[in-house]
């Protein structure tokens, strides 16, 4: 498994309150092109509070009058009923205009997720292959999920939250300051009670959840990279040692987990204390007020204690949007930082080169290296100088040790990383001057290591390729030695298969094979094209390569040297320099570092 810089394993890093301002104006800005479906969401949220802060009123009256009733033993049932009817149609109103309020906030920030996720998916074509260099696929897939839905989420329930809160409060305090100041003033005792709570639980608890997320990215991680290589891990027995760090991780998981969802739920139960404390505050001072007739009545003194509940729950929801914001604030810090990330450059206007409207076959194939320079990490030079000049059709073979920079100057060759120095041309023009994608229609690839994606074989084989008959594919199977392993399964090129993992590593091989055959691209790149596949089978695949290579220029990475005896140059690396060049008679003659190579191949102790 190839282990990766993991930003989510070091020091978890507490946000500042400039950069969840600064996240939140971004995502304030992000979100604009909903801002109408967003204010009519808060209108009818506006006048779901409205309505909330209005029927206290009606039920005031409502009590009112079955207390005099009560004491006259005779209760107005009509009266009742006629103000029955506009309290039920008062919280009906309420429910209908909170539903719609919801569903359009659900649908927004649904969309506004879809959007987003199609951004990122777009980013990760954009970005440098260095980028995947450094980063975990765990912590990139966890912005796409965690991170995205911790955003949707957040933008459902914030932004209507916040408003529906403010007005509620404001409104709420009115209505009782015009109903009776002496009982606003005692339900008020109550606000700085509440105001150090959610001080504290903001100071507490939002850090809590920001570790959490960048914790589960951590998790994701390490799931991906054990997912993926089961093989190696069990090949090595390492499954305690890849248990015990899951494990390590999980259990931070856990526990910051429980510590922040401890925090989080503890509010509403001590915002629910503060209420019944209020709740009886009003209900004995509301019973002195009574007794002195200062004009309070029973039906006052309800209508407070469903104000002090109304008043209770925007401060509840207030701290619930502050910790909602800035859970948002901390998964919208990773999604921009990867939205932000260097892209490779924009080559819209760029012109195709060589291949016109006419299609491949005008590329004559002429490559030459000109004292190239590269480097993975800056500093660290692993390509010094490099030239060579490959004529059209000849079959050029790169061989040396691992870690020569063999498989460099195939990445470099597709542009799958920029020079540092020097310059590359094909057919004349540098491969600065031509789009990418012109550079990568021109060459097939055959890499060692194989894959498969989720499909039938068909869609396997054909790929990107277009216009390609049944009778297409099959001949490039049965050059591929392929031909025999479609026709024993079921389904033949229908075949579906969920993933490659019940495919044999040379099976795989030659369906990559057949694949690049199909793609008849004018340059070719085998990169240890025939490394998974047994003697009998290198052999017909080297046979259908040298067909398949006629005509055209040919790179070809091996370390089986006897597989490229026959090529036209072998360019032998060592530590990113060409120390020698020629074809297999002139390299064996010069009884060099090539010929030690080759007859290494034949020692025995």
């Amino acid at each position: 498994m190839k282990k990766r810089n993991n930003p989510g394993s070091k020091e978890m890093k507490k946000l500042s309150k400039q950069e969840i301002l600064t996240t939140i104006k971004r995502l304030l800005k992000s979100v604009k092109p909903y801002f109408g479906w967003i204010a009519f969401s808060s209108l009818l949220a506006i006048g779901g509070v409205v309505i909330s802060i209005i029927a206290p009123h009606w039920l005031s009256d409502f009590t009112d009058e079955i207390t005099r009733g009560a004491a006259k033993q005779n209760i107005d049932m009509d009266k009742l009923k006629e103000i029955g009817i506009v309290l039920a149609s008062f919280y009906l109103a309420n429910a209908l205009l909170s539903f719609s309020a919801g569903f359009i906030m659900t649908t927004i920030s649904q969309r506004y997720a879809m959007r987003l996720r199609k951004e990122i998916l777009e980013k990760i074509n954009r970005v440098p292959l260095s980028y995947f260099d450094s980063h975990p696929y765990g912590d990139t897939l966890s912005i796409v999920t965690n991170d995205v839905d911790t955003i949707g989420e957040s933008l459902q329930q914030s932004i209507e939250m916040v408003i529906s809160a403010v007005l509620m409060l404001i409104g709420v305090l009115i209505a009782m300051f015009i109903t009776s100041w002496p009982l606003a003033l005692t339900a008020m005792l109550s606000l700085p009670l509440m105001g150090i709570l959610i001080i504290l639980f903001t100071q507490v608890a939002v850090p809590l959840f920001k570790k959490r997320q960048d914790i589960l990215a951590k998790v994701n991680g390490i799931v991906e990279e054990n997912y993926s290589g089961q093989v190696i891990i069990k090949a090595f027995n390492a499954e305690d040692r890849v248990n015990a760090s899951f494990d390590n991780a999980n259990n931070q998981l856990m526990d910051v987990s429980y510590k922040a969802m401890f925090f989080g739920s503890m509010m509403n139960p001590l915002m629910s204390f503060m209420s019944y404390f209020a709740y009886a505050a009003v209900c004995v001072v509301g019973g002195l007020l009574m007794n002195e007739g200062a004009g309070v009545t029973f039906g006052t003194i309800t209508a407070f204690l469903v104000y002090i509940n109304l008043f209770q729950s925007p401060l509840s929801q207030m701290a619930q949007a502050s910790n909602t914001l800035q859970m948002a604030a901390a998964s919208g810090m990773r999604v921009f930082s990867f939205l932000d990330e260097k892209e490779l450059s924009d080559e819209t206007g760029k012109e195709r080169k060589l291949l016109g409207k006419d299609g491949k076959e005008h590329v004559k194939g002429e490559v030459e290296f000109s004292h190239v320079c590269f480097s993975y990490v800056e500093g660290k030079e692993v390509i010094h100088d490099f030239s060579a000049l490959v004529k059209p059709g000849m079959k050029v073979a790169i061989v040396g040790p691992t870690g020569a920079g063999k498989t460099t100057i195939v990445n470099l060759l597709m542009r799958f990383y920029e020079l540092n120095s020097g310059d590359i041309k094909i057919d004349g023009v540098s491969i600065k001057d031509m789009p990418r994608s012109e550079i990568r229609d021109i060459f097939g690839m055959v890499l060692q290591d194989t894959w498969m994606f989720e499909g039938t074989l068909r869609e396997n084989l054909v790929y990107a390729t277009k216009g390609l008959t049944d009778q297409d594919i099959m001949e490039a199977a049965s050059e591929a030695g392929i031909s025999h392993y479609i026709s024993t399964l079921p389904g033949e090129l229908n075949c579906y298969f969920n993933d490659g993992s019940t495919i044999s590593g040379g099976q795989k091989q030659l369906i990559t094979i057949a694949r690049a055959m199909l793609e008849k691209a004018p340059l070719l790149i085998l990169d240890e094209a025939t490394s998974n596949v047994d003697t009998r089978t290198e052999e017909a695949i080297q046979e259908a390569m040298d067909k398949l290579s006629e005509g055209r220029t040919s790179f070809v990475i091996a370390h089986r040297l006897s597989t490229i005896k026959n090529a036209d140059l072998i360019l032998v690396m060592k530590n990113g320099n060409i120390i020698e060049q020629g074809n297999h008679e002139e390299l064996m003659k010069l009884n060099g570092f090539y010929a030690s190579l080759y007859n290494s191949q034949f020692a025995f102790d």
